[in-house]
């Protein structure tokens, strides 16, 4: 079993930054990545920013070239940096935390933190 706790969420102006962050606990050996989602109101989850164990990152379109994701093996945390003077009011949504663990394979989920971005 793995636990996900996600932080830093919040209400930021456009053009702000904010740095969010996921706590991992548990069998976290057979964590094989981890990533970032999200879900604005009415719209499907999607898929932010993805890094392996062996720190390979990947980007979903709309967030390449502003959004940052990085881990802290010390800490079992992973980080998605919003940088500064990129946010925009479309990145709204709730933003979860995810990994994905090898032998057994198997999803985990965070609960969610809610970003707001004001316009």
């Amino acid at each position: 079993q793995v636990q996900l706790v996600e932080s830093g969420g919040g209400l930021v102006q456009a053009g702000g930054s904010l740095r969010l962050s996921c706590a991992a606990s548990g069998s976290i050996v057979s964590i094989n990545l981890m990533a970032w989602y999200r879900q604005a109101p009415g719209k499907q989850r999607e898929l932010v920013a993805v890094i392996t164990s062996g720190g390979s990152t990947s980007y979903a379109d709309s967030v390449k070239g502003r959004f940052t994701i990085s881990r802290d093996n010390a800490k079992n945390t992973v980080y998605l940096q919003m940088n500064m003077n990129t946010l925009k009011p479309e990145d709204t949504a709730v933003y979860y935390c995810n990994a994905l663990t090898i032998l057994p394979t198997r999803n985990y989920w965070g609960q969610g933190t809610q970003v707001t971005v004001s316009s």
